[in-house]
């Protein structure tokens, strides 16, 4: 069908939202400086850019140097959203009620003997002695999971964000489709690693979720927003998203979840989008 030269391109959208590793990020967790100057684009064309990440903000550092004036994450799958410029400040946090966590980590022992545990907080993160070491940053805390969830623990007052479960030798998927069916009364379940290691938040609680919520009160059309993703944990915001994208390099669910597919992480796939949006507005 040929369109009218008169045509009226359609509109921008309002927000750009994409995951950090495996989508904006290369494989060695840099932003290529033609994805960098596509957020630059974005953003000087009045567009709102968020990070929506597994990460917590103390691991948002990859992308301090391409805020471009703006700078809001959505953090931990949605359990905490921060301020980048301003050193990663707490603006909302979604916590997981201790006592959902210790009903998962008992349902959990049970289904897939073997796990081991780690607990993520607003103050950093604290594992079992069984749970993987932490290359990142070191743990707070080394002790079994029913004492890092414990009341009376010193850092009682930090919200937990996130549990984190991990198996050495279940399939990652298995063990996905496992915990789901043994504590969804209690938690939200996602993974973003290619190891068997879960990411659990309170009931209701994921990338897409929260974003609803920030948009909601921003004034924000769903429709108007496009999301860049590639793994479980990108699911729901994908199919929230007016416009969802799934990364060339896709975990296979991801690429099933939607028709749009863009080049790999590797490729600029984002900043391959972004490219396109703005030059049918030119």
């Amino acid at each position: 069908m040929t369109v009218p030269e008169h045509s009226t391109p359609p509109p921008l959208p309002q927000l750009i939202v994409s995951d950090l590793d495996g989508t904006l990020l290369r494989h060695d967790h840099t932003v290529s400086p033609r994805t960098s100057a596509a957020l630059a684009a974005a953003h000087a064309a009045g567009i709102e850019v968020v990070f929506a990440t597994g990460r917590p903000a103390r691991w948002m550092g990859v992308v301090s140097d391409h805020l471009h004036g703006q700078g809001l994450a959505v953090c931990g799958n949605g359990a905490a959203v921060v301020d980048l410029r301003n050193g990663g400040q707490l603006i909302e946090v979604r916590p997981l009620p201790r006592e959902n966590a210790l009903a998962v980590v008992h349902a959990l022992r049970a289904a897939a003997p073997g796990v081991a545990f780690a607990v993520e907080r607003t103050v950093g993160i604290h594992q079992e002695p069984g749970y993987p070491p932490l290359t990142m940053d070191p743990a707070i805390e080394v002790a079994p999971v029913e004492k890092l969830l414990a009341e009376g623990a010193a850092y009682r007052g930090a919200p937990v964000l996130k549990l984190l479960a991990h198996h050495d030798t279940l399939d990652p998927d298995v063990f996905l489709a496992l915990a789901r069916e043994h504590t969804d009364q209690w938690a939200s379940t996602t993974r973003s690693s290619p190891d068997a290691l879960l990411e659990i938040s309170a009931p209701g609680v994921s990338k897409a979720s929260t974003l609803a919520l920030r948009c909601q009160r921003a004034g924000i059309d769903r429709d108007r927003v496009v999301a860049f993703g590639d793994m479980p944990n990108d699911l729901e915001m994908l199919s929230w998203a007016g416009t969802g994208y799934a990364m060339a390099n896709a975990h296979p669910a991801v690429l099933a979840a939607t028709e749009r597919h863009t080049a790999s992480n590797e490729d600029d796939g984002v900043a391959l989008v972004i490219e396109r949006l703005l030059a049918r507005q030119g």
